[in-house]
């Protein structure tokens, strides 16, 4: 069942199934592939909290030392790395610090 309604806030993604269960439950997810060491992690954090808040995507976050066998699956090579799903399927991905503009753009075009 799809939820059109954004969560306002970022999710912590804690598992695979996790994930895949955010995925098969909203239809736009943005999924944020991220490090704590990672400065342009950093950067990138303030921008995707207005996203989660702003649109109707669900933003979530990938920590890839806590689950590194998923960032593996999902062949993440650096951060960090967005990934764009519509209706469970992965239709985008970017990687490196993005303009807010540019990943609301994105988000529109799935809307």
């Amino acid at each position: 069942m799809s939820t059109p309604e954004s969560t306002g806030t970022p999710i912590h993604v804690e598992s695979a199934d996790h994930l895949d269960e955010l995925l098969a439950d909203h239809d736009i997810v943005l999924v944020d592939y991220h490090a704590e060491w990672c400065g342009p992690c950093k950067m990138l954090e303030p921008t995707v909290e207005e996203i989660a808040d702003e649109t109707d995507a669900v933003v979530a976050k990938v920590d890839i030392d806590e689950l590194q066998t998923l960032a593996r699956d999902k062949q993440i090579r650096s951060v960090p790395t967005l990934q764009f799903y519509h209706g469970g399927e992965q239709v985008k991905q970017v990687i490196g610090v993005q303009s807010k503009e540019d990943l609301v753009e994105i988000i529109e075009q799935l809307a």
